[in-house]
């Protein structure tokens, strides 16, 4: 099972406003753990941004990656416009020119881009590790942030072929 580390969403706008993401800068720490280990596994980490015009355009500063996050010259970038990472994107094509099969996801936000494209990546066949420390979201008027994380961290690890994991255990491999 050969993996890809995606981590979807961590930009500046999203994560250095107010009111930030539950566990901002925790979430940040773990990615990179994460990230580090992959690397040192030989396991590609795909950064994923999303842009909506008037909100995330295209390399404003708030659609950059957040200043926190750790980026390496061999990362991937992926470009995307909906929640779902892989629609109208390349990244499904990058991940077939590797031979992947199994992606690690975390990022922002639990409840739209890691739901859709954790479950979009199941509908296409990989097996999915979802770090469940390692995603986030902002509190909403029904929920807080907090108990966002752990709903979809139970109902998407209810899928055959999506597991959750802590950041500080994992076991990545090439």
């Amino acid at each position: 099972m050969k993996s890809a580390l995606l981590v979807t969403d961590v930009q500046a706008k999203v994560f250095d406003t107010n009111p930030r993401p539950f566990e901002a800068d925790e979430v940040v720490k773990r990615i990179n753990h994460v990230a580090t280990l992959a690397r040192a596994a030989g396991v590609p980490v795909f950064l994923i941004q999303h842009e909506v015009p008037g909100y995330l355009d295209h390399e404003s500063e708030g659609w950059q990656l957040q200043k926190d996050l750790v980026v390496k010259d061999t990362d991937i970038l992926v470009r995307k416009t909906t929640g779902d990472s892989f629609l109208r994107t390349d990244l499904e094509e990058k991940l077939k020119s590797l031979d992947i099969t199994n992606l690690v996801i975390c990022g922002y936000a639990s409840e739209f881009c890691i739901d859709n494209t954790t479950r979009r990546a199941t509908g296409l066949g990989y097996t999915v590790q979802l770090v469940s420390d390692a995603h986030t979201t902002h509190d909403k008027k029904h929920l807080s942030a907090q108990k966002i994380r752990e709903h979809h961290n139970l109902t998407l690890s209810m899928g055959p072929t999506i597991t959750t994991v802590q950041s500080e255990d994992i076991n990545i491999e090439g």
